[in-house]
């Protein structure tokens, strides 16, 4: 079905469309390495290969774009600096492994209890908290913080440009033109930085033209197994959420077809790849999520294409290093718009579940959801950290499944 829709579109606009999805998911792409230690060129590759593992897993069902997770940024920082960058990459790959076996046992005793798991009370402000608990980020980024070299007035103007472009784009837009908002905002904030002179282009001229992305194998420890192994969970349940909130968008059940048995062991077997090599762990990216619920750019060709597109990034030194002198500011007023675009999913999805968020079941569930997810709250510390969307999606379950059921209010 998706090669006949792919057959009936132009490369020109498909390769239009694959890039600007990489575009988006750039940034939060190389922060990860860039935080962590490891090479943002093996990242790419390791996106790349990864969201084609997940592809050829889920048979190009589902126009999603894998890339390093947000949520392993702490523990990688934590393990490298106790037991070295190696043994991290093999405590990552079992963790990986996790996500296969939880897939397998899904497989086996279906999703039918999913939905006792996680209805949409849960989901709903879990879908939410991926999005917002990510808008101080968008906004540090708009606001220059994250920029030495741009002033607050700079950062402003640029950020807010390159927001408008997108909006305009993708409200008013008509045609190619409605494709490309996210592009066009990237491309006018980026014109608009080299008139400014805010552009620091030493690192392209550092960068060689072609080379080998600096690869690193695993090895295995247990204490740095056994130190990874629980991060894992989380993120599998963070994964259920992003299914269900690009299902949201497209109006498909991905936990049905192709299966969440299906997506879990594309992303677990994706994050094994990437740990192989040397890269962070791959999730499916919020950030491409937002884009293609902007863009109804429904088709996976369009991630597919992505995914060589990053693939070949990082074999071309001077290409990748062009890519990262965006400026800040240019990529935090875009992603205002796309995080928060991921909350409106959330949101949708607790209104088209038709319940009464006021029924004091409901009100605790939500409430903290929410409060927890974004207000950054935490448990544990040092090593056993839980917090953000891994622990707000668990006390969402833990509420909804230890709270009894109302019959009045409802």
């Amino acid at each position: 079905m998706s090669n006949a829709g792919s057959r009936s579109e132009s490369w020109p606009k498909v390769l239009l469309t694959g890039a600007q999805m990489l575009f988006v998911a750039f940034g939060a792409l190389v922060l990860v390495p860039l935080l962590t230690g490891l090479d943002p060129s093996v990242a790419l590759f390791t996106a790349g290969a990864g969201t084609l593992i997940f592809h050829a897993v889920t048979k190009q069902s589902v126009p999603v774009f894998l890339a390093s997770s947000f949520a392993f940024i702490a523990p990688i920082q934590g393990s490298i600096a106790s037991f070295g960058v190696s043994a991290t990459l093999g405590g990552l790959l079992v963790a990986g492994l996790v996500y296969v076996v939880i897939s397998q046992i899904i497989r086996v005793r279906g999703i039918g209890w999913l939905n006792r798991l996680l209805p949409a009370v849960v989901v709903g402000p879990v879908i939410m908290v991926i999005g917002l608990a990510l808008a101080p980020v968008a906004v540090s980024m708009a606001t220059g913080e994250t920029s030495d070299n741009i002033s607050y007035g700079q950062a402003i103007f640029l950020s807010m440009a390159s927001l408008l472009v997108t909006l305009v784009l993708a409200v008013f837009g008509r045609g190619l033109l409605r494709l490309i908002p996210i592009m066009g905002g990237i491309v006018t904030g980026y014109a608009l930085s080299l008139v400014m002179g805010v552009v620091d282009f030493t690192p392209v001229h550092e960068a060689a033209w072609l080379g080998i992305p600096n690869f690193t194998a695993p090895s295995f420890h247990w204490a740095a197994i056994l130190f990874m192994i629980p991060v894992a969970i989380a993120p599998a349940v963070e994964h259920i959420g992003d299914m269900v909130a690009i299902g949201s968008v497209t109006r498909k059940n991905y936990l049905e077809k192709p299966g969440l048995h299906r997506t879990l062991l594309g992303d677990g077997l994706a994050t094994m790849v990437a740990a192989l090599f040397g890269g962070p762990p791959n999730t499916t990216y919020s950030e491409v999520t937002g884009a293609v619920t902007l863009t109804r750019a429904f088709n996976p060709v369009y991630m597919i294409v992505a995914a060589i597109i990053a693939i070949l990034l990082a074999f071309i030194s001077k290409l990748g290093a062009l890519l990262q002198t965006i400026p800040g500011p240019v990529m935090g007023g875009i992603m205002t718009l796309l995080f928060g675009s991921i909350a409106v999913v959330g949101m949708n999805t607790l209104v088209r579940a038709g319940q009464s968020l006021t029924a004091p079941r409901n009100l605790v569930v939500v409430s903290l959801i929410l409060v927890f997810g974004i207000g950054g709250m935490q448990f544990g510390g040092g090593q056993f950290t839980l917090q953000g969307v891994s622990l707000a999606a668990l006390v969402g379950i833990i509420l909804n499944w230890l709270l009894p059921r109302e019959r009045e209010g409802e």
